[in-house]
């Protein structure tokens, strides 16, 4: 086993070793788990992919607006209208896709649907680039929901070859991904946008194809053909892996804490940009640096805090603490008269990144081996539920927080709002049985 000190992602002779076993989740019996050779190049390539993933959508996002504006002739009305059927569509297909993908890899394995996962995104983004008609844009968005939908089996492969005592801070690395994709990508897609609204499309569908071709060579199979399951539908489809989350309360419980934050971040997402131009007037280079900064603390947290935290405070108690600093930010946030605490409230509020993979380190234990694929894939549906329910939940408050209409004036409501969501997630915590959340070191 690795000692305390070793990188959850560090080569060793013998990590787990060929065949070697860990303890089942129910029965107690032990389970063969494959750990593959070369698990340092496996493991970079997983975080590549991850990384890879949320930089593309980054780079995209600040050009697609415009993309679609053009091809409604410059109408702003019906160019919003239709950006919000693109992203509502996309959501969607994560929520139904995400558990296909995972429990097609739970059935032939990892790496055959993470390496067509990095080409299909790579020719997608091609054909985005190309798309002489919006038509053809929709239909990119389209098979980019369905290509990106990778994460669920990047997690599930994680959970295969890393030991059970050091998954929340490999789960935390790859939160840092996202980080980097969140930080990197805007940035990255406004310079190459500059030049050309559809070159950020040709350079994201260039690096997913170079990433795919890196992945044919240093990634291997994690998951064992003994270990794997047959593929059913009534599993794959988005109600039979919730299914799976209802099997145990500490699955529900931490399903629920799961799927309330990621709707609390859903405020952030939509309402921040035009919250900070509204109440402080920041111009559009401001608020991509505060942004920048939330990617930026965000990846630092889920690199560096995670395994700490969990190492001090158990899983259960890092995450009452993020969830109880990411209801303090959000307070912050709302409260801010001049920019200054919202300045502040960043690093606190992103102290968030210690909930998720706290949260999915201790359900990835409460499943079998065969069924991490299916598992992630629900946590990923999750996140689908939440895009498809926030965006609407936030708009509309801060709508009717703002202006003469206003129900109550108060431009902060949304994060208001934002912050009792997470502290209700925090008694859902709480409420699950001590006894079953095990505290484990990072």
């Amino acid at each position: 086993m690795p000692t305390e000190e070793q990188d959850p992602f560090e080569l060793e002779s013998n990590p787990l070793g060929a065949g070697a076993e860990v303890v089942g989740p129910s029965d107690g019996s032990p389970v063969s788990v494959a750990v593959p050779e070369g698990r340092r190049a496996a493991a970079t390539f997983i975080f590549l992919t991850v990384t890879m993933d949320m930089l593309a959508l980054g780079m995209i996002a600040p050009v697609l607006p415009r993309l679609i504006s053009g091809f409604m002739n410059g109408n702003a009305v019906n160019a919003a209208q239709m950006l919000g059927i693109f992203a509502t569509v996309f959501a969607g297909i994560q929520f139904l896709f995400s558990p296909v993908l995972g429990s097609i890899s739970d059935r032939f394995g990892r790496r055959p649907v993470v390496l067509l996962s990095n080409f299909g995104l790579g020719f997608d983004y091609l054909l985005m680039a190309w798309a002489p008609a919006l038509g053809w844009l929709f239909v990119g968005r389209i098979i980019s929901g369905l290509t990106a939908s990778s994460v669920p089996t990047a997690m599930a492969y994680m959970a295969d070859v890393t030991p059970q005592e050091k998954r929340a801070s490999a789960f935390g690395l790859l939160g840092a991904a996202f980080g980097m994709g969140f930080v990197l990508g805007p940035a990255l897609g406004g310079l190459l946008g500059s030049v050309n609204p559809r070159l950020p499309f040709w350079v994201a569908g260039g690096l997913s194809l170079l990433n795919g071709v890196y992945g044919v060579f240093v990634l291997p199979e994690s998951l064992r053909k003994e270990n794997r399951s047959p593929f059913s539908w009534r599993r794959a489809n988005p109600v039979g892996s919730m299914a799976l989350l209802g099997r145990k309360k500490v699955l529900l419980g931490m399903a629920a804490v799961l799927l309330l934050g990621y709707t609390a971040q859903q405020s952030l997402m939509n309402v921040y940009v035009i919250y900070c131009d509204y109440r402080f007037h920041w111009t559009d280079r401001t608020v991509g640096l505060s942004l920048a900064c939330v990617g930026l603390f965000s990846g630092l947290y889920g690199a560096l805090l995670v395994k700490r935290a969990v190492g001090k405070l158990g899983e259960r108690g890092a995450m009452s603490t993020g969830l109880i600093f990411g209801a303090i930010g959000w307070v912050m946030m709302g409260y801010s008269s001049n920019g200054l605490l919202m300045w502040v409230g960043i690093p606190v509020l992103n102290l968030m990144a210690i909930v998720w993979p706290s949260a999915q380190s201790i359900m990835s234990r409460e499943v079998s081996v065969s069924e991490q694929g299916q598992l992630q894939g629900a946590v990923q549906s999750l996140r689908g539920i939440a895009g498809l329910v926030g965006p609407g939940l936030f708009t509309y408050i801060f709508s009717k927080s703002i202006g003469t209409n206003a129900v109550i004036h108060a431009p902060g409501m949304a994060f208001y709002v934002a912050a009792g969501i997470l502290i209700l997630s925090l008694i859902v915590s709480e409420i699950v049985k001590p006894s079953t959340l095990k505290s484990v070191a990072a």
